[in-house]
């Protein structure tokens, strides 16, 4: 069966310049297939002829875009001649690649990342979480932003990435994304991760990233201190739900989960722990980490308070958590009703609970990062830092001590 290959030339008017250019845009259909790329050619509005597909005019540059168009019909027919000799398959990606100059390059960064991020979908909840494949997808929508941007295409081949390229990202990402430097950093070491599979795959020869030093400065956490816990919890609501969120978010203070892990709380997360009390046995959902929680009377009260709540009746759940988004904007009114100055976001449960409830009152920190479900502690050693009541409340018994030690200063 003949392979039915088609070529249009187009200007791509959406596309159009500051100098008022329009691309030439090249759209290949291969038996129903189709693909959409920049020729890398510009002209004037006006200039193009729809009906002849081609640069109005015999001027010098009309002759030499039509000469090149036409040297791209020929590319397309060599192309599918090269396919069937190779007794390869004809398709748009095979032709594109050859057309492109990129074909037994074997590999571009767009279809490794693409490939890397549909895996990673088959694996969510058995090796990944969502969020972490929504964090890759949303650094493959920058290269892709970043590949029109650069080179006005939507794909490059894997041997043309070099050490340019990476700052070139990065400097992308800062100024015209306009991200901080932990979040430019971060999307870049998303990327490493794709450089490093086709290292391992043999598809690059020598790493990009060798002498990339991008690095992620520590920024302190907001937190509430035990006077703002408390103003909250004992701030009276008459809109049900602003109180309905005041407590999801003051149980986080005292479990410290996250907000997908109290959205996910069922009542079978629930036991007896050592001691003989109701604890909390659950896995993160960003880490796979077993989180071990004894429960405190303010979370045990708040989980009778809602046992009955027909979301928590009918979908197993043991809080009945609204939307991430709905709950942190109640939260911003909350904060604002209760006249604390700092903007409240749900997230800062987490780290109430890791600094004001836990380590300022004298939990180890060994125990709050197994509770919190760190991996290593040094995760949990920067709350350590931030807790200045705790360093003040040891200094105060050191001194005592010292004192009672006759280290004192003699009158």
């Amino acid at each position: 069966m003949k392979t039915k290959i088609t070529l249009h030339f187009y200007p791509r008017e959406t596309k159009t310049n500051a100098n008022g250019q329009t691309p030439i845009y090249i759209r290949l259909t291969i038996d129903g297939e189709r693909t959409e790329f920049s020729s890398k050619k510009f002209i004037e509005k006006g200039k193009w002829s729809s009906e002849l597909a081609k640069m109005k005019g015999t001027t010098e540059e009309a002759r030499s875009i039509n000469s090149y168009l036409d040297m791209m019909r020929s590319k397309v027919l060599g192309a599918e001649m090269t396919l069937l000799h190779k007794e390869e398959p004809v398709t748009v990606a095979n032709v594109k690649s050859i057309i492109s100059g990129i074909y037994k390059n074997h590999r571009t960064l767009v279809t490794v990342f693409q490939d890397h991020n549909n895996k990673m979908r088959e694996l969510i909840g058995k090796q990944y979480a969502r969020g972490t494949l929504q964090r890759f997808e949303v650094t493959l929508n920058h290269i892709q932003n970043f590949l029109s941007w650069k080179i006005n295409d939507d794909d490059i081949a894997l041997i043309k990435i070099d050490h340019a390229f990476i700052t070139d990202f990065e400097f992308y990402l800062r100024s015209v994304k306009v991200c901080s430097n932990n979040t430019a950093v971060k999307y870049v070491r998303n990327f490493r991760k794709i450089i490093n599979i086709c290292l391992n795959n043999d598809w690059l020869e020598k790493n990009p990233f060798s002498k990339y030093e991008g690095k992620v400065y520590e920024v302190d956490k907001e937190f509430l201190t035990e006077e703002e816990i408390q103003k909250i919890y004992s701030k009276k609501f008459m809109n049900k739900r602003l109180e309905q969120v005041r407590d999801i978010f003051i149980f986080c203070c005292f479990t410290g989960l996250a907000y997908i892990d109290v959205q996910q709380l069922r009542k079978d997360h629930l036991g007896i722990g050592i001691d003989g009390n109701k604890w909390i046995f659950k896995n993160r959902q960003k880490t796979d980490t077993r989180s071990k929680i004894p429960l405190l009377p303010v979370a045990e009260e708040l989980i009778r308070k809602y046992a009955d709540h027909p979301k928590c009746l009918n979908e197993d759940r043991i809080l009945p958590v609204l939307s991430n988004q709905k709950m942190n904007s109640y939260l911003k009114e909350i904060g604002d009703v209760c006249g604390i100055q700092k903007e409240i976001t749900f997230h800062m449960a987490r780290h109430s609970f890791a600094t004001s409830v836990t380590l300022t009152n004298g939990v180890p920190i060994e125990s709050v990062s197994k509770m919190l479900g760190h991996k290593s502690l040094r995760t949990t050693q920067h709350y350590a830092k931030i807790v200045d009541k705790r360093v003040s409340d040891d200094m105060a018994i050191l001194k005592q001590k010292l004192q009672s030690q006759n280290f004192a200063k003699s009158s």
